[in-house]
């Protein structure tokens, strides 16, 4: 979709987020917006800040694993990606299929995630 097409929302949920910057829902929706425009910075500072409002949610640790990972910040990537994992990110088709994770896809640890997550899988 065209940035433009997101401007009024971006705009919007802005403006909540600057008058209540607790609220994850508000965080998670703007990561959502920014990430489908393809600003990686601004994905990346709301996903860092939705970790940090929901530290045990598994989502937002994944999401937050793509950020890093379209940064370049592999090592950061995987850890959040391990820890998405821990708190129950379970989603192994999605993972595998993830452009974000283009770069990581022979990585070692990323197939140790991998692995993890399959064993998880046949419990």
């Amino acid at each position: 979709m065209a940035e433009e097409d997101h401007s009024f929302e971006i705009d919007f949920f802005e403006g909540v987020h600057r008058r209540n910057p607790t609220d994850p829902d508000v965080v998670e929706i703007l990561g959502s917006l920014y990430s489908d425009l393809g600003q990686v910075d601004n994905s990346l500072r709301m996903d860092s800040c939705l970790v940090d409002l929901q530290p045990t949610n598994a989502n937002a640790h994944y999401n937050l694993a793509c950020s890093f990972a379209l940064k370049h910040r592999f090592d950061e990537a995987l850890q959040s990606l391990r820890q998405a994992v821990k708190l129950g990110y379970t989603d192994i088709k999605w993972l595998l299929g993830d452009p974000d994770f283009s770069q990581l896809r022979e990585h070692p640890a990323f197939l140790a995630i991998v692995t993890d997550l399959k064993n998880k899988a046949d419990i």
